[in-house]
């Protein structure tokens, strides 16, 4: 890398980082796992994530371009799996994350050491149903995946409009999200999912107590804050991927033994199914590709 792309590059991270690097205090969460310092459940997102991306053909599969996004910004990051492949697959220079959660950021700056892409990859605390803290029309591509696990209906709005604030006119935004249940051959695993299903929608994570109770809504949300070419990609069925399957199932259990105390608010079930949902503006204008995953996160 030349001196000249190297103090360019340093000014685009100066650029984007937040206002104040100071270690921020942990804000409550509507997360639904709340303990999120929980080793089990850093094991169970990063199976998550991992499955999700092979289920969906890759990290960036339905773009006919991927080197062409040099900005990205993860949002729930998570534990940075999805923006640490990204930097392993694409040679993307800026790659930020930001979660709320203190103990996943610190996992992911671990693993972003431990894949030696620390150099492009950083990752921050952050709550983005307050603000996005970066520059507007800055990114090329924005990404989220699996926010039912945090996200309330009346939250779509506010977020939406901040990714299109800090995406570049042109750009993309892709949403990854889930289904809730699936269809089986087992009665009490369908009333649990049925359960389940009602009490994500009690707690405003659904719009509707069905398993797209998400998913049925995010098109139409879309349209609304002025997406354009909004279009859907349908993942492969995931029970193909058995040994990443069978290693989230062992990993949930620590979700499971919280259900009776936690069904009435909201809880966390493995991964399923993905569908997925993408746009891309054609009019100069900011815009927001989506992927929906079908799942349960």
């Amino acid at each position: 890398m030349s001196t000249e792309d190297q103090q360019q590059r340093k000014q685009e991270k100066k650029a984007a980082s937040p206002a104040s690097q100071v270690q921020k205090k942990e804000q409550p969460s509507t997360y639904v796992v709340q303990d999120r310092q929980n080793e089990q459940e850093l094991a169970r997102l990063t199976i998550q994530y991992r499955l999700a991306t092979t289920v969906m053909g890759g990290v960036l599969s339905e773009q006919p371009d991927p080197t062409a996004f040099d900005r990205v910004l993860d949002v729930a990051c998570g534990t940075g799996g999805w923006l640490i492949e990204v930097a392993k697959t694409y040679p993307a220079t800026l790659l930020i994350g930001v979660d709320i959660s203190n103990r996943m950021i610190d996992y992911a700056r671990e693993q972003a050491v431990a894949q030696h892409v620390a150099d492009r990859v950083e990752f921050h605390v952050m709550d983005a149903l307050l603000m996005l803290e970066f520059p507007a029309s800055f990114f090329d591509l924005v990404n989220m995946r699996f926010g039912l696990g945090f996200m309330r209906t009346w939250d779509w709005p506010k977020l939406l409009s901040e990714f299109l604030r800090v995406a570049r006119p042109g750009g993309v935004v892709r949403v990854t999200d889930s289904i809730v249940g699936s269809q089986n051959n087992s009665p009490a695993l369908m009333e649990l999912f049925a359960q389940l299903q009602y009490a994500l929608y009690r707690a405003g994570h659904l719009f509707t107590p069905e398993p797209a109770g998400l998913l049925d809504h995010l098109e139409k949300l879309l349209v609304q804050h002025g997406c354009k070419q909004v279009q859907v990609k349908e993942g492969k069925d995931a029970y193909g991927v058995g040994k990443e399957l069978k290693k989230l199932c062992c990993t949930v259990n620590y979700a499971l033994n919280e259900i009776t105390q936690l069904m009435q608010q909201h809880v966390a079930l493995p991964l399923l199914f993905l569908a997925s949902l993408w746009a891309k503006d054609d009019t100069g204008r900011c815009a927001m590709g989506v992927e929906f995953a079908g799942g349960i996160a």
